[in-house]
């Protein structure tokens, strides 16, 4: 039994091996796009939400600054 592919044998295998790398580029290329899309929606929210709502916004920062200072203070070792 011989392991050899001659050039019409392995001509099918390189020609199926290039669709599926072309099928997985467009999938990267759509799931980049969806991406970032969403992005942008969820910035424009973000934006729209400090116009419209600018004390709130500046209290769930400071609470969310407050909770990260916290957890990196209990996260670190004892000295």
């Amino acid at each position: 039994m011989s392991l050899a592919l001659t050039a019409d044998q392995f001509a099918p295998l390189v020609e199926q091996a290039s669709q599926t790398v072309d099928h997985a580029i467009d999938n990267v290329r759509e799931t980049s796009h969806q991406l970032r899309l969403k992005a942008e929606h969820a910035s424009d929210t973000t934006v729209n939400y400090i116009r419209h709502e600018p004390v709130k916004s500046v209290l769930i920062a400071a609470a969310v600054g407050a909770a990260l200072v916290a957890l990196v203070v209990a996260a670190r070792p004892w000295r």
